[in-house]
């Protein structure tokens, strides 16, 4: 890995020097604008429309739009003095408890190693954070941007979660057309959290994939092998509003294959259904179709699924 800083950690009176890694890294296909003529990649030039020329790096300057089209103008001096100060430092201001951090704070992950003599101080504050499960939150500067910062412990390393000030946060309030007053059918409610029942399951990242990725370089692939264009990719069935929740909720849980007798208004009247079930299925053979040995009537196993119906 390549190392993006080194500083150190503060928390207290103790200093823990460290170097910080990227601890996650985009995949996504790139593509270059090309000048089909002739295949050279489209280069991109600074230039300025009102003088209509290129410009040189030495006639920029930076400006801040405070009105459209007015600029108040900094030169690289004014902005050094007003960089944030301790830019080598990830000083902790707290430690408060991770379930309290809502995720929409969260921008960036980062790796910390213990740099120079620092693998000391560094496993006494991982030990030291993982027993009391607690995570820091702290302040740092990172390519002259001051940072809001969570320190947290991943397996035997200490890890910076880069955060947005509270300020940065818009309000749910400004968000159109939210639900007021909600009520909702308790029927629904309930088949509802069956659903979700249903469908919960630990996490495992390992299973989720980029699809579109892994396409795009399936076509790059073939392109380089000269095998053309023909990758083509069924197009996905066309979602149409689903008007009936009940209808929804129903087929969904069809299409999870949750036992019919599972969905039932009462509680206790699923329960007796189930219990009745179980009994039926230590009956003789022949009670249930003689020596047959016939299936009971439902979907054949290995045939259709179910259609997931469309969100509402």
């Amino acid at each position: 890995m390549h190392t993006v800083w080194k500083g150190a950690i503060s928390f207290g009176l103790v200093h823990v020097p460290v170097k910080m890694f990227t601890a996650t890294e985009d995949k996504d296909v790139h593509l270059r604008y090309i000048h089909k003529p002739c295949g050279t990649p489209i280069a991109y030039t600074r230039s300025c429309p009102h003088c209509e020329k290129a410009v040189e790096w030495e006639e920029i300057s930076r400006g801040y739009e405070y009105e459209k089209g007015r600029f108040v103008l900094f030169e690289n001096e004014e902005l050094e003095a007003v960089k944030p100060e301790n830019t080598r430092t990830i000083q902790i201001l707290d430690f408060v408890a991770l379930e309290e951090i809502d995720p929409m704070f969260y921008q960036k992950t980062y790796y910390l190693s213990p740099d120079q003599a620092g693998a000391g101080a560094y496993g006494l504050l991982l030990e030291a954070m993982r027993q009391s499960g607690r995570i820091g939150i702290a302040k740092v500067a990172i390519r002259s941007k001051s940072s809001l910062a969570a320190i947290r412990c991943v397996d035997n390393c200490i890890c910076m979660e880069t955060m947005f000030y509270p300020d940065e946060i818009r309000a749910i309030s400004a968000v159109p057309n939210l639900p007021q007053n909600l009520q909702v059918n308790d029927r629904e409610l309930n088949m509802a959290k069956l659903l979700i029942d249903q469908l919960s399951t630990p996490f495992e990242p390992e299973k989720y994939t980029d699809d579109y990725r892994i396409a795009m370089l399936d076509a790059i692939q073939r392109k380089v092998a000269g095998q053309g264009v023909d990758v083509v990719t069924a197009p996905a069935a066309e979602r149409t509003n689903v008007i009936d929740l009940m209808a929804a909720l129903q087929a969904s849980l069809e299409a999870v294959k949750t036992p019919a007798s599972a969905i039932a208004t009462d509680p206790g009247e699923g329960a007796a259904k189930k219990k009745s079930a179980r009994a039926k299925k230590t009956e003789p053979a022949a009670a249930a179709g003689g020596e047959s040995g016939a299936a009971p009537a439902g979907p054949k196993a290995g045939g259709p699924r179910a259609r997931k119906p469309k969100e509402p």
